[in-house]
């Protein structure tokens, strides 16, 4: 299958009607388009053959599930050696709390999103990551309400 050299406005609008609804039917995907279901199946296979669609994923509500504190975390390691980064995120890896981690330039080395279930359990995971070698400074910011929670991928066809 072709993989797609550049972007035209069907594969722009498949992407954001996929980011939409992951689990829209190959049909109702090509009706929407104005397209039959074959050729819309070739495009959606060879974006995920270019590897623009990486996985789908059920979005849950983590607060259903127990987990009421959303915490971002930024870290500062005092070596940003490229073993100790590494180092650092292998640790972050093994970690379920952690839900996203992000390197990032300027002040702060490392940004992650975690979830717990209480506050309790927040402390017990700001005091490992406090135990960590290498961690220099930990700073939190609970969340009190998520206002806008959007693909990360903005698509304008």
């Amino acid at each position: 299958m072709p993989v797609p050299t550049r972007l035209d406005d069907t594969d722009l609008q498949i992407l954001a009607i996929l980011q939409e609804d992951g689990r829209i039917t190959n049909v109702d995907l090509a009706r929407r388009l104005g397209m039959s279901a074959p050729p819309c199946l070739r495009r959606v296979r060879a974006l995920e053959e270019a590897g623009i669609i990486r996985a789908y994923r059920a979005i849950v509500d983590e607060k259903k599930l127990g987990y009421e504190v959303v915490v971002f975390v930024m870290l500062n390691l005092a070596s940003q050696a490229e073993a100790d980064l590494r180092t650092f995120e292998d640790h972050v890896r093994g970690w379920n709390a952690v839900r996203e981690c992000w390197t990032l330039s300027g002040e702060i080395d490392f940004l992650l999103k975690c979830v717990t279930p209480d506050l309790k359990t927040l402390h017990a995971l700001v005091t490992e990551l406090t135990s960590l070698p290498n961690v220099r400074t930990i700073r939190t910011a609970v969340a009190l309400e998520r206002v806008k929670d959007e693909p990360i991928a903005p698509l304008v066809p």
